[in-house]
């Protein structure tokens, strides 16, 4: 694993970020644009993957790092969910929603395998040192 100096440089962070533009795009085509409360739940909680990793990262200690992991993990359930609801209101594709369905889930093992390597690391972070 390459060092990772800011959270920017996290393969996850950027993957979420990605996500995150992929859904703002979808709005911005489609007539999600004028369902605004479902528009706001699905850009907030692609937002919130991205966010909280970044919010992990940067409190400096192992322990925190981790729930906040598992925070965005369960917000990339969430975006998966609404996903769905996005897809029977016939604003994308089943073909669109399949293919972020993937994209997300394969996200969230990933946000997993990263909680379950630093599971195994002693290291606390420079708050604990």
């Amino acid at each position: 694993m390459a060092t990772v100096k800011e959270f920017e440089d996290l393969e996850i962070w950027q993957e979420a970020r990605r996500l995150s533009r992929e859904i703002i795009e979808i709005v911005k085509i489609t007539d999600l644009k004028t369902d605004y409360k479902l528009k706001d739940q699905i850009k907030g909680s692609s937002g919130s993957v991205m966010d909280n990793i970044a919010e992990g990262f940067e409190r400096n200690g192992n322990l925190e790092f981790r729930q906040f992991l598992s925070i965005s993990k369960g917000s990339a359930g969430e975006t998966r969910s609404q996903l769905y609801r996005v897809f029977d209101s016939e604003y994308i594709s089943e073909e669109k929603l399949n293919k972020m369905v993937i994209e997300y889930k394969t996200l969230s093992r990933r946000i997993s395998s990263f909680i379950s390597y630093l599971n195994k690391k002693d290291y606390k972070g420079t708050k604990f040192k």
